[in-house]
């Protein structure tokens, strides 16, 4: 089975449907409100579960009302917590979302999420070692981000980073990644490049390999030599969020299977999740990736 180590956020994703997203100083009146578990740590950790790695969580979550809640419920989706450390006077992370015509508007406040240190993964350094793939988000402090790369390099761990929300890095980070899994704009930040700029040629500027996601259009990928393309799989959109979650999820469980398989298999599960209401809900199990792969090749 494949290991997999996440290191990054856990929230509490309170989501608002509306027809429209409102102008600003606007009040509008929504059609539904739900709360669902996500973070994009979180979110990575139940996509890789659902499609059969062993995955363990290095997080930290408040000793609010929904910080235990949080941690159950990636504990029910067959993640290892053991390395979820609970931060006292503190409250956990949150996202606010709305969700109009099938995209989505986001404010994240971190709360616990900036509190996960270089510490909590040095304590983890073994479990790392020992794992087929690592998964870094940015929605926790830098430092942290660049001791996970620093790790699961020193360890001959592939890491995969995924520059979300992005910020400039040092190239030299960037080189510690065995893959970036940005969008444009992430790739533009992370080069301090204008995000106008075609997306190619800031593939080619990229100190390492870089998997670019382009939403309905699939993905490209470079590794060596010119971008390759792998197109997306035809779905009615609901609701992308978690899409580029699932993505990342998948890429990681798939990435001994070789770069194109991984690539192709992401864009399959990040396809299935965005015809569900909710981060998670959408996130598909082996099986479904499996008759969508199936069905598109009859």
């Amino acid at each position: 089975m494949t290991r997999i180590v996440v290191v990054g956020s856990i929230n509490m994703d309170l989501v608002t449907v509306a027809q429209r997203f409102p102008a600003p100083g606007e009040t509008l009146l929504g059609e539904r409100f739900l709360s669902v578990h996500g973070g994009k740590g979180g979110n990575q950790a139940v996509a890789a579960a659902r499609l059969g790695a062993e995955v363990h969580m290095i997080g930290a979550i408040g000793d609010d009302n929904f910080g235990q809640p949080l941690c159950d419920a990636l504990a029910e989706e067959g993640v290892h917590v053991e390395h979820i450390a609970r931060i006292e006077h503190c409250s956990s992370g949150t996202a606010s979302i709305t969700v109009s015509g099938g995209e989505n508007q986001i404010i994240v406040v971190p709360g616990a999420n900036a509190q996960l240190t270089p510490s909590h993964v040095l304590k983890a350094k073994e479990l790392i070692a020992q794992a087929d793939a690592v998964l870094v988000q940015m929605e926790i402090p830098l430092e942290t981000v660049e001791a996970t790369l620093r790790v699961a390099h020193q360890q001959h761990v592939p890491v995969i980073l995924n520059p979300a929300p992005a910020q400039r890095l040092p190239p030299e980070w960037l080189q510690l990644a065995r893959y970036i899994t940005p969008n444009q704009h992430e790739l533009a930040t992370l080069l301090g490049a204008d995000p106008s700029e075609d997306f190619r040629t800031l593939m080619r500027r990229a100190p390492c390999p870089v998997v670019l996601t382009r939403g309905a259009e699939g993905a490209w990928l470079r590794e060596r030599g010119e971008p390759q393309h792998q197109p997306s799989f035809g779905v009615k959109v609901v609701d992308s969020t978690g899409a580029g979650d699932t993505f990342n999820g998948a890429f990681a469980v798939f990435l001994h299977e070789g770069l194109d398989v991984a690539v192709r298999k992401a864009c399959a599960a990040a396809a299935l999740s965005v015809t569900q209401l909710g981060a998670r809900a959408g996130m598909p199990y082996r099986a479904d990736v499996e008759a969508l792969l199936a069905r598109q090749s009859t």
